[in-house]
């Protein structure tokens, strides 16, 4: 007899030992499914002569034990209760953050943006600033420094402010933190 037709003659002896293991009949049902499903793709491992009903139980063990581990790392949440009190930011914030940004950044003086851009944004260091831009290492500072602070300034960020920009070229850009 072929095992995948000899399959379906285990069927209630399996649903008995799902639900011995499970006591639950509707669980036992998906157990049994699951591992029906597992038997089916697998059956090219099975080894014809040997025992279809211990082979098919240990599969229905291993599918028990494997989802019984899964569920002890999940919470229960039946209510929704825990779930109420998950929340996330909406996406729109970091879109309006860089809008806001963007407008500051546009008030900024031509040679202010530049030291930002290079130092902040590119990760150039200062001295390789002034070097491109033709000035003194400690103008590229104060640059960098006054330009920070009025972007500061335009978007209203204090220093505890915690910062949740899009991008972390824009958070070197407005502190002193290097790009990652």
């Amino acid at each position: 007899m072929d095992p995948k037709d000899e399959l379906v003659t285990h069927l209630p002896a399996m649903r008995a030992f799902a639900m011995s293991l499970t006591r639950n009949a509707a669980t036992a049902d998906d157990l049994v499914q699951d591992a029906v499903v597992k038997a089916w793709s697998n059956f090219d491992k099975f080894q014809p002569g040997t025992n279809l009903r211990a082979w098919l139980f240990t599969i229905l063990r291993n599918t028990f034990y494997s989802l019984h581990r899964k569920r002890r790392r999940e919470v229960e949440d039946p209510d929704g209760v825990m779930a109420d009190q998950l929340s996330e930011k909406p996406e729109h914030d970091g879109r309006l953050a860089m809008n806001d940004f963007r407008t500051a950044f546009a008030q900024l003086n031509d040679e202010q943006r530049e030291a930002l851009v290079l130092v902040g944004a590119e990760g150039f260091s200062y001295e390789e600033a002034a070097e491109m831009c033709g000035c003194a290492v400690g103008t590229i500072k104060s640059r960098t420094n006054r330009a920070r602070k009025r972007l500061a300034e335009l978007m209203n960020v204090d220093d505890e402010d915690e910062l949740e920009m899009t991008d972390a070229a824009t958070i070197a850009v407005i502190t002193a933190k290097p790009a990652a």
